[in-house]
């Protein structure tokens, strides 16, 4: 894998025996001690992920703004300073180019956080579409991301910060000093349904590995249980909250309606890209939806591209993500059926392995929260 890209933290990784995969051209860890094992840290105390493969890309300048409400389809003009929003960008018939994180640092500064596999394209096209003129810059190279996800987050970071860790609520942010190093952006936008902060810095001004050891030796000092966690965990986890993931329950061939992001569509804003088609399909109605899929049978585990069925045994739909839930130990997926059988309390079955699983329609999260 020595073609692959590596992150600033890819010492640890070795060192620390991760099993180290190819993901969106980097060479990423996807678990370290095990996937349960740091899926329950991550649910009951803390762990840290090495997310530094995410692209990030600033938008600056007067007309910064109408850039961004140009390409997105959720409303940055409701932002404010240390505020952010879940969006995604569009193409022209609606299909979804990617699902992103939108954040407001002043009023001519944007930073857009894009998935790690469709950094390259999404640059394009924000450069492509790009009429308002705004100053565009890929500063993903320079940039590491870790996320400390768990109960525990907010006691394991706050002796390395300054900052009030309980007052940066979900989806707020604040730029400040951690483990001796200034300009950290301190963001809650986790992907785990857990309390948790992305700590965003600049490699050239931080020292990644120094950042790495004082979390880890707070845990210690603290008595506190943190772990390394991988992808493995991540992917599981978002699952369990019922978040979608680019490449599997959104794509190009999806659009927000009918992927349950209408919430995220407006378009009271005005013209944005692929608003005239999704305004169509909304007048006309969705065909499909992104519902959640569950068992109480550990033995039936969905995976992606599994067929939905009716009780007659005809398809309805396909599974587009699916695993074992580790905290309930259950079957838990996502998927596309056909409209009328939508509703919560569904009941389907996914054909595994030649044989039709009984499966009810579960509007997510899977997991009870604490």
């Amino acid at each position: 894998m020595s073609d692959l890209i590596r992150t600033p933290f890819y010492d640890i990784h070795a060192r620390l025996g991760a099993k180290l995969i190819d993901f969106g051209g980097y060479e990423m860890p996807v678990q370290y001690s095990g996937i349960k094992k740091e899926h329950h840290a991550v649910r009951n105390s803390a762990g840290v992920f090495d997310v530094s493969h995410m692209g990030e890309i600033y938008f600056t300048g007067p007309h910064a703004l109408q850039a961004v409400q140009h390409i997105t389809v959720n409303d940055a003009s409701r932002l404010v300073p240390g505020k952010a929003q879940y969006s995604a960008m569009c193409y022209e018939d609606g299909g979804i180019v990617d699902d992103l994180l939108v954040y407001m640092l002043d009023e001519e500064t944007y930073l857009l956080v894009v998935n790690a596999s469709n950094k390259e394209k999404d640059l394009d096209w924000m450069l492509t579409n790009n009429p308002h003129k705004a100053i565009i810059e890929d500063r993903s190279d320079e940039t590491c991301l870790l996320a400390v996800q768990g109960p525990e987050s907010i006691r394991l970071l706050q002796p390395l910060t300054d900052t009030d860790l309980s007052a940066v609520k979900f989806y707020t942010f604040t730029i400040g000093k951690l483990a001796g190093f200034e300009d950290v952006i301190i963001s809650a936008t986790g992907y785990t349904g857990e309390k948790g902060f992305e700590l965003y810095f600049d490699k050239t001004k931080a020292d990644p590995e120094a950042v790495w050891k004082a979390i880890f030796e707070s845990g210690e000092e603290n008595g506190i249980e943190v772990l390394p966690a991988g992808l493995g965990a991540r992917d599981t986890l978002r699952l369990e909250m019922g978040f979608p993931l680019y490449g599997n329950d959104i794509t190009k061939d999806t659009h927000t309606l009918e992927a349950g992001l209408g919430w995220i569509t407006k378009f009271e804003k005005g013209d944005f890209i692929g608003s005239q088609a999704l305004l169509k399909i909304k007048e006309t109605g969705i065909k499909r939806r992104l519902v959640g899929l569950m068992t109480d049978n550990r033995r039936d585990i969905p995976r992606k591209d599994y067929p939905i069925l009716d009780d007659n045994g005809n398809k309805i739909g396909h599974v587009t993500s699916g695993t074992q839930s580790v905290t309930e130990v259950k079957g838990i997926g996502m998927g596309y059926v056909d409209i009328a059988f939508k509703e919560p309390g569904t009941s389907v079955f996914i054909e595994i392995r030649g044989n039709a699983a009984p499966f009810t329609v579960t509007k997510p999260p899977f997991v009870k929260k604490k």
